[in-house]
């Protein structure tokens, strides 16, 4: 078995997308243009996927107060400081500060403008 994709139900999916695939350069993969307005976005390697989507019928998780040890997504940056300035100068929040992690990782936190935290991260060697 492999994942194919992890779910996000969120306020406002359609601006999300649009600021996803503007500022972190995701692709929509498949996307449904009514109630619950689902978007499957991949990353630029081809081989990560997640979904946002809006169902009314559900409760939306409240994003901004999960700590970012609870939920973030995390992605691969070559330029922490320039992914933090260029993402918060798009709407993004700054959560703390650039950190450098035992074993020579440096990592750093920033929310999206619906509150989802992003963890932005330069591996001293690549997991993937």
């Amino acid at each position: 078995m492999r994942v194919e994709h992890v779910a996000f139900n969120v306020e406002d999916p359609l601006e999300m997308a649009r600021w996803y695939v503007e500022h972190l350069g995701f692709e929509v993969r498949r996307r449904v243009m009514e109630a619950p307005w689902a978007h499957f976005l991949v990353d630029s390697s081809g081989s990560t996927m997640f979904e946002i989507y809006g169902n009314r019928d559900v409760p939306t998780s409240d994003y901004r107060r999960m700590h970012p040890g609870t939920l973030h997504l995390a992605f691969v940056s070559d330029d922490i400081q320039a992914d933090v300035d260029r993402l918060t100068a798009a709407g993004a929040q700054p959560e703390g500060d650039i950190t450098d992690l035992p074993g020579g990782d440096t990592m750093a936190f920033v929310r999206d403008p619906w509150g989802i935290t992003l963890q932005l991260v330069k591996r001293r060697e690549p997991m993937l």
